[in-house]
C-alpha cells in the first residue's frame, strides 16, 4: 500500500493529531507499507489568525493534482478538513478515487466559541465533507454515537495509543529541577492554551499544592493573570514532558470538547490518575475504570483522584498500544477502499453534491494552467 496522508496538521505543531499521524506513518513502514505525506510543509502558507503556530496552506486542487503522478498513491487518507484536505478531496472526487477521512476536532463547538456561527451550520458542512468518503474514522464510541445522530455515515473506529516506554512511572527519580521547591501535591494540565480547552476552569479551582500548566497558545497571557501561583512551564516534549508527568500527582483535563485526549493516556502511563468532566473523551478513556474521577465538580474530582493507586493507572494504560491503533487504522483503509468510493457511486446515480463553490468536473491535466 502506498498511502497518501493529506493533513493540515503537521510539524512544527504539537498536538494529538500530529502525534497520531506520526505513529501511523511509522507503523505503516514497519508493516511494509509506503506512507507519504502531503502537509503544509509542501506549500506556501500563512499563519492562522490567533494561532500563529498553525499554518494555513495556500493550496489549490490543481496544485495537489500536479503532485499525484509523483506521489503515485494506491490509497488516500484525508486527515483534516483544512485547505489541504479540501483540495485533496476535490482531486479524489474528480478522479473517482476512493478515500477515507478522520474526524479529530469538534470545529463546530470551537467556531461557535469565537464567532456567532450556529453549530448546526458547521455540522452540515462537515457532514457533506465526510459524506463523500468511503469511511470516516472516529476515536471513541461516544463520538461515533454523537456523529451518527447528526447524520454522519460510514463511521469506523480508530482508537489511539501511548508510548509506554517514554511515559512511565519514575519512582526513585528526583523531580525535575523546574519543580524544585514547589508545594505538593502537583495538579497538572497539558495542552494548548486556547479557549476551547477550558483551561480557565482548571486555574480557578481551589486546590492544595501547585497547579502546573504545560503548553502554549493564544490564551496564555490572559490565563497567566488568573492565578499568580500557577506555574506555567511552556511547551515541553519528549523526556522533559515525561518527567513532569511522572513527578505530578493528578492530571486535570478540563476540556468539554476534545474528541479523545491522547494526554489522558500519557498521564495514565506515567502513573497519574485523571480528573475530568463526564464528557466525550474522558468517558471513553477512563469511564468505567478505577483510574479517574469524572464529576461535573472538577475540583471535587481532582481532590478525590489523589487517592487512586498509581499502579492501577499504569496497568490501564498498558491496554492502549499504538500497535492496536495501527491495526485499526490500516484495516479501516483497506476495508473502505475495497468498498470503493461512495462519491463515485453517487455520481453514477446523479446524486453527488459538491461543497459550496466546489466543482466536480475533471481536473485539468498536469501542466495545464
Amino acid at each position: 500500500m502506498r498511502l497518501l496522508v493529506a493533513t493540515d496538521a503537521w510539524h512544527p505543531q504539537v498536538n494529538g493529531v500530529v502525534r497520531s499521524l506520526e505513529h501511523m506513518v511509522a507503523a505503516g513502514r514497519r508493516r511494509g507499507h509506503d506512507p507519504v505525506m502531503l502537509t503544509p510543509l509542501d506549500f506556501a502558507s500563512v499563519p492562522l489568525p490567533g494561532y500563529p503556530e498553525i499554518r494555513l496552506s495556500l493550496v489549490t486542487a490543481r496544485g495537489v493534482a500536479a503532485r499525484f503522478p509523483r506521489l503515485a498513491p494506491t490509497h488516500v487518507h484525508i486527515a483534516t478538513e483544512g485547505p489541504i484536505g479540501l483540495a485533496t478531496r476535490r482531486v479524489c472526487l474528480a478522479q473517482g478515487r476512493p478515500f477515507t477521512t478522520s474526524y479529530h476536532t469538534r470545529f463546530p463547538e470551537y467556531l461557535a466559541a469565537r464567532l456567532p456561527v450556529p453549530e448546526r451550520w458547521s455540522y452540515a458542512w462537515l457532514r457533506r465533507f465526510h459524506g463523500a468518503a468511503s469511511g470516516t474514522m472516529v476515536s471513541t464510541p461516544s463520538l461515533e454515537r454523537d456523529l451518527a445522530g447528526r447524520g454522519f455515515t460510514r463511521l469506523m473506529r480508530w482508537t489511539r495509543g501511548v508510548d509506554t516506554d517514554l511515559f512511565r512511572p519514575r519512582d526513585g527519580e528526583a523531580p525535575p529541577a523546574r519543580l524544585a521547591g514547589l508545594p505538593r501535591p502537583f495538579f497538572l494540565f497539558v495542552g494548548r492554551l486556547a479557549v476551547e480547552k477550558n483551561v480557565e476552569a482548571f486555574l480557578r479551582l481551589d486546590l492544595p499544592g501547585t497547579k502546573l500548566v504545560v503548553g502554549d497558545g493564544p490564551d496564555r497571557a490572559r490565563l497567566a493573570g488568573i492565578d499568580p501561583t500557577v506555574r506555567f512551564l511552556g511547551t515541553l516534549t519528549g523526556e522533559a514532558l515525561a518527567q513532569v508527568y511522572a513527578a505530578s500527582d493528578v492530571f486535570v483535563f478540563p476540556s468539554l470538547t476534545d474528541t479523545f485526549g491522547i494526554v489522558l493516556l500519557e498521564a495514565l502511563a506515567s502513573g497519574l490518575p485523571v480528573a475530568a468532566y463526564p464528557v466525550t473523551g474522558p468517558l471513553d478513556v477512563v469511564g468505567g475504570t478505577t483510574v479517574g474521577i469524572l464529576d461535573p465538580d472538577l475540583g471535587a474530582a481532582a481532590r478525590a483522584a489523589l487517592t487512586i493507586p498509581r499502579e492501577a493507572c499504569r496497568a490501564e494504560a498498558l491496554r492502549h498500544t499504538w500497535t492496536a491503533s495501527a491495526d485499526q487504522f490500516y484495516g479501516n483503509i483497506e476495508a473502505a477502499h475495497a468498498e470503493g468510493s461512495p462519491a463515485r457511486r453517487g455520481r453514477r446515480l446523479g446524486l453527488l453534491r459538491a461543497l459550496p463553490g466546489e466543482a466536480t468536473a475533471p481536473m485539468p491535466r498536469v501542466g495545464e494552467g
